[in-house]
């Protein structure tokens, strides 16, 4: 297998993806993007959350009047998050008749299998691409195994049929992503947009299909690559397979910017898809969001439930200082938090931990010691223990983290 090559780095706005930049969280709205008011509070909240770039529908010419008015509100907002124009079927128009929108974007959404038919597919793209090169815009070229270019697969389908031992159809239409992918991209260079504004993206819905595409491309070319599994799924589900397929990904050092898509449950907030991506790169070690809480699952010696409710009231105390303590104490969010539950793994894991503690388990003395960077530094009793303990981890941010 050949060695994954280096990427090209793209400036989207501000926020670099690819080459040596940390990889970048991403989401999209799920509002009319025409409703100015309600798309601006959801990329507040998207912002909030973490996510680095929001990408926008802009399907007519509602939506696309709205933009740069968007733009605009986010920026008194002082919500600097890169806005991206998600563009099928009549982005060409769009583009055209709308500068304002194309203007403001920071940068566009292509799906090749959705720009045109036939004739009209390459001067549409170009059209597109043009105006990207214009206004200094990069785009994403971002295949969609669901909406291919059908002339790109029948092609495919039939040199097969001609070799002497065929591909299966699974392998064709990975083949067919992956080129569509390469040869729009290849098109746009053609075209005048220089490589380093091209982010290229392959969704697929199945995990096998999506590390198979993304370790092709990796190896392939040297596009900045934004990672995602389309059609996730809603729940456990689309947490589990995108988690599942993004972390094979992220730990062979491919990816450069990630999206999870979850289907959110009815009324549910966008936000989640948000913290799933962050979770995952933090449990991989390749960036740290927020601290975290390392807590035993429980077993037959932790028939008490103080040790989960104090785990969830510390994670709930920390999501609540996260949004002050960032700015006043850098370094926070790769601080470890350890709420073990007995003796077996209790201290160990809390000697592991920047700051733990061991609560008794069922027939243990009622104490807890709490260890500080590996040491022990004092022993809580009584019923305030969760308060205490509270108490010491606010203290032990404030001493060991520098406030600006």
């Amino acid at each position: 297998m050949n060695p994954i090559l280096s990427r090209h780095a793209v400036d989207i706005s501000g926020v670099v993806i690819g080459g040596s930049a940390p990889i970048a969280v991403q989401s999209m709205t799920n509002t009319d993007t025409a409703d100015i008011a309600a798309t601006v509070a959801q990329i507040g909240r998207l912002y909030e959350a973490g996510s680095e770039l929001v990408r926008i529908t802009v399907n007519n010419d509602s939506a696309a009047r709205a933009v740069p008015y968007i733009v605009e509100q986010l920026e008194k907002r002082d919500c600097p998050v890169p806005i991206i124009g998600d563009f099928h079927f009549n982005g060409h128009k769009l583009l055209r008749q709308h500068d304002a929108c194309a203007r403001a974007l920071a940068k566009y959404r292509i799906n090749p299998g959705n720009v045109g038919r036939g004739k009209k597919r390459d001067s549409q793209f170009s059209e597109m691409i043009e105006m990207a090169c214009r206004y200094g815009k990069p785009v994403r070229i971002g295949v969609n195994w669901g909406s291919l270019d059908q002339q790109l697969l029948a092609n495919l389908l039939t040199r097969n049929a001609n070799l002497a031992d065929p591909l299966s159809l699974q392998q064709i239409n990975r083949q067919a992503v992956i080129d569509s992918a390469l040869e729009s991209a290849a098109f746009a260079e053609d075209i005048g947009l220089a490589a380093n504004r091209i982010v290229i993206s392959c969704k697929m819905s199945r995990v096998p299909d999506l590390v198979d595409v993304y370790q092709s491309l990796a190896q392939s070319c040297q596009y900045a690559l934004h990672l995602g599994l389309t059609e996730a799924g809603m729940g456990d589900q689309g947490v589990v397979a995108s988690s599942t397929a993004l972390a094979i990904l992220l730990n062979q050092g491919i990816g450069d910017t990630i999206r999870i898509s979850l289907t959110p449950e009815p009324g549910a907030q966008r936000e989640r898809e948000v913290k799933v991506a962050q979770q995952i790169l933090q449990s991989l070690d390749i960036r740290s969001f927020a601290p975290s809480v390392t807590a035993c699952p429980g077993c037959g010696r932790t028939t008490s439930e103080s040790f989960q409710v104090l785990a969830r009231q510390i994670q709930q105390e920390l999501d609540a200082s996260m949004p002050a303590w960032k700015h006043r104490y850098p370094g926070v969010e790769t601080m470890k938090v350890a709420v073990m539950g007995c003796v077996v793994n209790g201290p160990g894991e809390s000697k592991h931990a920047n700051i733990g503690i061991s609560l008794p388990g069922t027939g243990e003395q009622p104490v807890a010691p709490v260890y500080e960077d590996g040491c022990k530094t004092v022993t809580l009793k009584g019923d305030n223990i969760a308060a205490e303990f509270i108490g010491l981890v606010k203290t032990y941010v404030q001493t060991h983290y520098r406030s600006n």
